[in-house]
């Protein structure tokens, strides 16, 4: 786990609500402000559509292999569970890689660049999407990886057809989180404060984009007014 500073009390007094809230891009910068224009501008982007595509064509494939049967919810039931740590895994040793040196060279990679890109500008929201070149790999990897695990076709083309789904409300809500709608919705709400107390208070805490549970069990969901603000949320330290 990368190091991170101990919780303690911040000698600001600002609210950490405020935190969450305070924080508005630009005048000049146009950004939805109700559900129906972030659907539009939802839609208009290539990883959404991919993984809308993709979901279908899965969901069509696994009505062609018979029933349902009692492994497939299993195995959608351990999916729904390792979700929240794939997430909190995901965020943590990917998005938030931090370049290294090896010898005369720096390692660093595509996706925490622009994740990195993503939090210097976080309301602009063509960084905030799964990067498309990503897809490459990572589909054929989930492909490969469902059908090793799983104990027949079916059952895997019903994991693979819930991953996409699942991916696909990952986008949906951390868009939504970047948007000016307001977050009236009470599950929703909780979510939105997590993400963006992660970008706006501490970067090292709150990775949770859809589900905070992985946040819950490894103690990166602290109460807010026991974390500083951190002078490297938009930086991550670049």
């Amino acid at each position: 786990m990368p190091a991170r500073q101990a919780p303690r009390k911040p000698s600001s007094t600002r609210s950490p609500v405020a935190d969450t809230e305070r924080a508005e891009p630009s005048p000049a910068r146009h950004i939805p402000t109700t559900l129906g224009e972030a659907f539009s501008a939802f839609a208009r982007h290539r990883s959404p559509r991919l993984l809308f595509v993709c979901t279908v064509l899965a969901a069509l494939r696994r009505s062609q292999l018979g029933p349902l049967s009692a492994a497939d919810f299993v195995a959608a039931a351990a999916l729904l569970a390792f979700w929240p740590l794939q997430e909190w895994l995901i965020h943590v040793f990917i998005l938030h890689f931090r370049p290294r040196k090896v010898g005369r060279w720096t390692l660093d990679f595509a996706v925490p660049k622009a994740h990195r890109a993503h939090h210097r500008d976080p309301w602009d929201y063509e960084l905030l999407f799964i990067p498309f070149h990503s897809y490459a790999y990572s589909l054929p990897l989930l492909l490969l990886s469902w059908h090793l695990a799983a104990p027949t076709s079916g059952v895997a083309w019903s994991g693979i057809t819930l991953h996409l789904a699942l991916a696909l409300q990952y986008e949906w809500v951390h868009f939504l989180v970047h948007t000016r709608v307001p977050p009236r919705f009470g599950p929703y709400r909780i979510v939105w404060r997590n993400h963006r107390l992660h970008h706006f208070r501490n970067e090292n805490y709150w990775y949770g984009v859809t589900r905070l549970e992985a946040d819950w069990l490894l103690g990166t969901a602290p109460e807010p007014a026991a974390v500083p603000v951190s002078p490297t949320a938009r930086t991550l330290g670049g």
